[in-house]
């Protein structure tokens, strides 16, 4: 059994910060690109920010030079640091791994965590 499961959203006032993380547990042998993902009322869903196992990232234009992804291959953990926070980045922000392969040399592919809250509001 995989999850991923996010934390660290919230409340903010314009121009704070926020540290989301999201932890992948269960069986995994390895993850290839982790992203965050974000989708406002009314909106389709879009990339935030994406990283590949070996550190490589591509961001939204919306974020670039505020937001920073990282990762952490052994803990099977990705982050994103989210600095002078806007209105418009309130949405729910959704952990992603495009492709988990178990230990037991399965291969799970479009994974979705739960979700997580960002509302940036005075």
């Amino acid at each position: 059994q995989v999850q991923l499961v996010e934390s660290g959203g919230g409340l903010v006032q314009p121009g704070g910060s926020l540290r989301l993380s999201c932890a992948a547990s269960g069986s995994i042998f390895s993850i290839n690109t982790m992203g965050w993902y974000r989708q406002a009322p009314g909106k389709q869903r879009e990339l935030v920010a994406k990283i590949t196992s070996g550190g490589s990232t591509d961001y939204a234009d919306s974020v670039k030079g505020r937001f920073t992804i990282s990762r952490d291959n052994a803990k099977n953990t990705v982050y994103l640091q989210m600095n002078s926070l806007k209105p418009e980045d309130t949405a729910v922000y959704y952990c992603n791994a495009d492709k988990i392969r178990t230990t037991g040399w399965r291969d799970i592919y479009n994974y979705w965590g739960q979700g997580t809250q960002v509302t940036v509001s005075s």
